[in-house]
């Protein structure tokens, strides 16, 4: 399956006026120049926000925004 790379949905959610925690996350993944940002990859996403991404208060919010990220792409 050919899709987006996740970082790239993400990015069609920034809203750098909104508290909403997806649209918060995207803002500051948007400064995050090590983001991987071709992945396609739960795991790998997942990995890298666990150990590097300070910004991101709960990995619930990343989960979520996964789901929305699958859901987009269907």
């Amino acid at each position: 399956m050919n899709r987006d790379s996740f970082y790239r949905y993400l990015m069609t959610q920034r809203n750098p006026n909104s508290a909403d925690e997806i649209e918060q996350f995207a803002n500051n993944a948007f400064l995050d120049t090590a983001f991987p940002k071709q992945s396609t990859d739960f795991d790998e996403i997942s990995n890298y926000l666990e150990e590097n991404a300070d910004y991101l208060p709960s990995m619930t919010i990343f989960d979520a925004a996964w789901q929305k990220y699958l859901a987009a792409m269907n």
